[in-house]
């Protein structure tokens, strides 16, 4: 991996020269323009700090840009990433997340070593989509109290929501003001302009100067340290050991919503740039960046879509573009931080709530119900509900889980149609043959010979009960298990006691050796086989 990476680093940098650098430049102040309001809102919806999300974004993109297995991957906090950590940090604390996301890490550097960047082509497209819309909900949730200026109680999403019935819902109508005014923004505001400026942006710019100006009295996001070292963070005289089992599953969790983001990420700028993701590699970047990240108080991490898309539309040439956007998001940190503390969280929670209303695939959502594939639709909304009321890992498990049985039935499907023999259709002159064959039958098999649809095939000697001579056309019958062959063991013996003539015909190699083992050959003879039904009727004279 360590020699494939200095290829790819030394074909990266050919030919490097000011240009390039400038252009590598531009688009990292672009990309941390679009950064600023999302790490403070990832940070903030985390169950964190706006400073933790800020030092995430910073820390991840200088460690894993320099590591990353594609040049146009940008890293830090994301809302998918913020959601499942939300109910860590209600359970374990901040110090639970640390150790979670040093686990996490671990996990994905071992992936790495291991080669295991290609599993999540494993994962259904519709399972996908149906924790990204899951988590969209968990995110959307998750901000109602900074959006309407309530308080709830609960360790997760769901259960503040039901914190309202004994609390009460008392909307303040400043904070609602604020925060619908950020989502209408973001809403109206001219795609051609959000190019050059984000609206999420200038919605957080306005509303921070309308909480200065205004002395308006809602939540802010609080003091920003002027330090990449939080004072909350991790150090070795505070790792708990008798806390990492209990953060296993998490830790589980957390590397692997990374390595579907970072992959898929990386999958999607691979197609628009036309430099294919390193997909080790990158998971060795991302284990190592959230290894580190503890260490300064920052929370777990992953390979964001939204600013890669912006660094790749930008035109970022190397991965210079994701160091030089955290060096604008820490000088952004040491200049504004006496500003930013003003930030409303309203006007976050605005943001969060037209982003996790984007986060949805919505195309890939409307393709599936329009065209009513109902396997992919009921994968879609039970992965959906198993992210919002467990996590991330059991919405997987189920979703995946569920795509194998459905997939299983389907693969499963034996069907077999009837045929009476008519020699004229072969364009048989002889009477003989013809004769012969004048009480014979054809039974088309197409699918695998399965246990779990051992009944269709029990049904074989009742359709051809009349019949003389039987002919099994078996060229679509593409695999054989011990139940089935066991099974037609039987019906041919049967078959054959009632002096009924059996031929089998264009059967496939695979399938043809588990006849030979399971004495079915030689029951009939190797003479009953042929390689086309044509081939039969024509050579199998009296």
């Amino acid at each position: 991996m360590g020699k494939n990476f200095l290829n790819a680093l030394s074909l990266e940098f050919k030919g490097y020269n000011i240009q390039k650098l400038s252009k590598d430049l531009m688009a990292g102040v672009t990309v941390a323009a679009v950064a600023l309001p999302l790490a403070l809102a990832f940070g903030v919806s985390a169950g964190a700090t706006a400073a933790a999300g800020l030092v995430t974004a910073i820390v991840a993109g200088i460690v894993m840009s320099l590591l990353t297995g594609g040049y146009y991957q940008i890293s830090g906090p994301t809302g998918a990433m913020a959601a499942i950590l939300g109910s860590l940090v209600a359970t374990y604390g901040m110090q639970g997340v640390f150790i979670a996301g040093l686990m996490s890490g671990i996990i994905l550097v071992i992936a790495g070593i291991l080669h295991l960047g290609e599993l999540t082509s494993f994962v259904p497209s519709p399972v996908i989509t149906g924790f990204t819309s899951g988590i969209a909900v968990v995110i959307a949730l998750g901000q109602i109290d900074n959006f309407f200026g309530t308080h709830s109680e609960g360790t997760n999403a769901v259960a503040k929501l039901l914190s309202y019935k004994n609390l009460g819902f008392k909307p303040d109508l400043t904070t609602v003001l604020v925060a619908m005014f950020v989502v209408i923004l973001m809403i109206v505001f001219p795609k051609k302009w959000n190019a050059v400026v984000p609206a999420s942006l200038i919605g957080i710019i306005i509303t921070t100067a309308l909480t200065i100006g205004l002395k308006l009295d809602i939540a802010t996001v609080g003091e920003i340290p002027q330090s990449l070292f939080l004072e909350d963070r991790l150090s070795f005289s505070k790792l708990n050991i008798s806390d990492m089992p209990a953060l296993i599953a998490p830790a589980f969790s957390i590397a692997i919503l990374n390595m579907l983001e970072s992959l898929l990420c990386g999958a999607s700028a691979g197609r628009a740039t036309g430099v294919k993701l390193n997909n080790d590699q990158e998971l060795f970047a991302q284990g190592v960046g959230n290894i580190i990240l503890p260490f300064f108080g920052g929370i777990p991490a992953t390979a964001a879509l939204a600013r890669t898309s912006v660094a790749v539309k930008s035109g970022a040439v190397t991965r210079l573009t994701g160091v030089f956007h955290a060096i604008g998001l820490l000088i952004m940190m040491f200049i504004l931080a006496p500003v930013i503390k003003y930030v409303p969280l309203a006007g976050l929670a605005g943001v969060l709530m037209v982003t996790a209303w984007r986060m949805n695939e919505w195309e890939a959502i409307k393709y599936i119900f329009s065209h009513k594939f109902k396997g992919a639709i009921s994968k879609f909304i039970v992965t959906m509900i198993f992210t919002i009321l467990f996590d991330l890992t059991v919405a997987i498990i189920v979703g995946v889980g569920l795509s194998l049985i459905l997939m299983l039935v389907r693969l499963s499907k034996l069907q077999i149609n009837y045929e009476r023999v008519d020699m004229n259709r072969l364009g048989c002159d002889d009477e003989s043959l013809k004769k012969r064959y004048s009480n014979a039958m054809v039974a088309y098999i197409t699918g695998p010979l399965l246990f779990a649809n051992i009944s269709v095939l029990e049904e074989l000697p009742q359709k051809i009960a009349n019949c003389d001579t039987v002919m099994l056309s078996m060229r679509g019958v593409s695999s054989i298990d011990v139940s089935a062959v066991q099974t037609l063991l039987s019906i041919l013996t049967e078959l054959k006691n009632k002096g009924i003539d059996i031929t089998i015909c264009g059967l496939p190699s695979a399938s043809m050796n588990m006849l030979y083992r399971s004495g079915i050959t030689d029951l009939l003879g190797e003479k009953a086989f042929y390689w086309s039904v044509e081939r039969a009727l024509l050579d199998n004279r009296p």
